[in-house]
């Protein structure tokens, strides 16, 4: 008995190590790490969307462990909502949880993907919490794949060359501001 008591502890030892490797690598390959939203912050966002038009497409970029994208699906039960993550342990994580709460695929999907490859076209609200070098590189991304009027909401972190429509700058202990942004298509950028 005391072998196979061994054997176990040694093999959920092997599986956690292996866990944190794969977040410890995704992390540094991302510049990184994926971070859980706080009750405060998500309740911010929620506030900033407002009300989305039923049957709107809701993605969050970078979705993590999955807590915001989750929050967004109950909030607005008439919407669809795609997180996207190419970490796999939050992957993994975010795909739990959406079970664990029941939510049906039609209303929420966690995708393995590149966020700056993503097909925005379709989504009607994006939300991000990345990091500012993430946040320059998705910019261009977005005034180029996502439709005129997408209003884009930004935790934390602001895009460097965009004006946002507001700000809100939440209660918790970092002061955290969300930022609500459309795209918006400059004359230069249409191409005919």
């Amino acid at each position: 008995m005391p072998e196979a008591t061994l054997i176990i502890s040694g093999a959920l030892a092997a599986i956690v190590l292996l866990l944190v490797v794969l977040i410890v690598v995704a992390s540094v390959r991302n510049g990184i790490t994926p971070m859980p939203t706080s009750p405060s912050v998500r309740r911010a966002v929620m506030q900033q969307i407002g009300r989305p038009a039923d049957d709107s497409e809701i993605v969050d970029a970078g979705a993590g462990f999955g807590t915001l994208a989750l929050q967004l699906a109950r909030r607005f039960p008439a919407c669809r909502v795609t997180g996207i993550e190419n970490s796999i342990v939050p992957l993994l994580a975010a795909r739990l949880l959406g079970r664990a709460n029941r939510m049906p695929r039609t209303r929420l999907v966690y995708r393995r993907g590149d966020l700056f490859r993503y097909p925005y076209e379709s989504a009607d609200v994006i939300v991000c919490y990345l990091h500012p070098a993430g946040m320059r590189r998705l910019g261009p991304v977005l005034r180029e794949r996502a439709r005129e009027g997408t209003k884009i909401v930004s935790v934390f972190f602001a895009f460097d060359d965009w004006e946002p429509d507001s700000a809100l700058v939440c209660s918790d202990l970092y002061r955290t501001k969300v930022y609500v942004y459309r795209v918006r298509r400059h004359p230069l950028d249409i191409r005919v």
